[in-house]
């Protein structure tokens, strides 16, 4: 397929599907906030050397990065749009559990995971605007479909803000509730995100056959790009190595589904962003387990173990 006609492919999807796609994530951020206590923004307080690292490698670096790497790889401009959304977006949900797989700071990661998700709200349209805004060609995207970054704004609060309140405020003043809920709660809110995956993907199966070929190389090394920002910019400023790897596996996994989300809210399912990000999901997923692999058989020395 010629690389230029990715762009010009907009996925099916309507807009009750997309009101119930918004839900399903606010949900999934529900089930992953009931994990969070106010202890863990305390704890960035206290400590926040790991935190700020990881943050400026989040939001700052990665961003930054990317835009040069979409200079660098043959990519259209709705495909380096894509790349730049998903660094845009906060870390992923399944970065605490292979973060303490990974023989890593598992309250780090918990502590960036909640941190970043809150941050998203103003970080991800500001980097999405700058970013995009710098190339022209992804520029031209944003002034096509007229992008406001308040309104991207007004959905991440919608769909990641105030879920991650609710749950926060679950598990502080209804603990045993939370405690019920929140094995299910999870479990459910990812298969019917599964399920509207499938089936999107279902809808556009030729179209991701057609395309896959260009965006797997773009995503692997992408995806490579941001584990490494995570674990260099760890080591550069000291952190050891437990706190390294939480770094790395927290910028690594992105939250590709809110970007999923915002493409097909603001950018009607455009083809090249739409299929980077759904790849994203799929890789990330791939890359981080096969990290944890390699770490799970590298144990850290106990004297390595404190924290920075």
């Amino acid at each position: 397929m010629d690389a230029t006609l990715v762009d010009q492919i907009h996925l099916n999807f309507n807009q009750s599907g997309l009101i119930a796609l918004n839900a399903v994530i606010g949900l999934m951020m529900y089930g992953m906030a009931l994990d969070m206590r106010l202890e863990d923004f305390k704890r960035v307080a206290r400590s926040p050397k790991g935190p700020a690292i990881g943050l400026g490698a989040q939001f700052i670096l990665l961003p930054a990065f990317t835009f040069l790497l979409t200079l660098i790889l043959p990519v259209t401009p709705s495909m380096a749009l894509g790349m730049m959304l998903v660094a845009a977006c906060p870390g992923g949900n399944l970065s605490n559990v292979m973060t303490y797989l990974a023989g890593g700071n598992a309250a780090l990661s918990v502590s960036m995971t909640a941190v970043s998700t809150a941050a998203a709200v103003v970080m991800t349209p500001l980097n999405l605007a700058l970013w995009g805004s710098l190339n022209p060609a992804t520029n031209a995207i944003l002034r096509r479909v007229s992008l406001n970054p308040l309104d991207v704004f007004q959905t991440i609060v919608l769909i990641l803000g105030l879920p991650l309140l609710l749950g926060i405020i679950t598990s502080r003043f209804y603990p045993r509730l939370a405690d019920r809920i929140r094995k299910p709660f999870k479990t459910v809110s990812i298969v019917i995100f599964c399920l509207f995956v499938a089936a999107a993907l279902g809808a556009n199966w030729q179209n991701f056959l057609r395309a896959i070929g260009l965006v797997a190389f773009g995503v692997f090394v992408h995806n490579a790009l941001a584990l490494s920002i995570g674990y260099s910019s760890a080591r550069v400023f000291g952190l050891v190595e437990r706190d390294r790897r939480a770094v790395a596996i927290e910028v690594g996994i992105q939250n590709s589904a809110l970007a999923l989300v915002l493409i097909f809210q603001f950018f009607g399912g455009l083809g090249g962003m739409a299929i980077i990000a759904g790849w994203w999901g799929v890789w990330h997923i791939i890359a981080g387990l096969s990290m944890v692999f390699f770490w799970s058989r590298r144990p850290i020395d106990a004297a390595a173990q404190g924290q920075s």
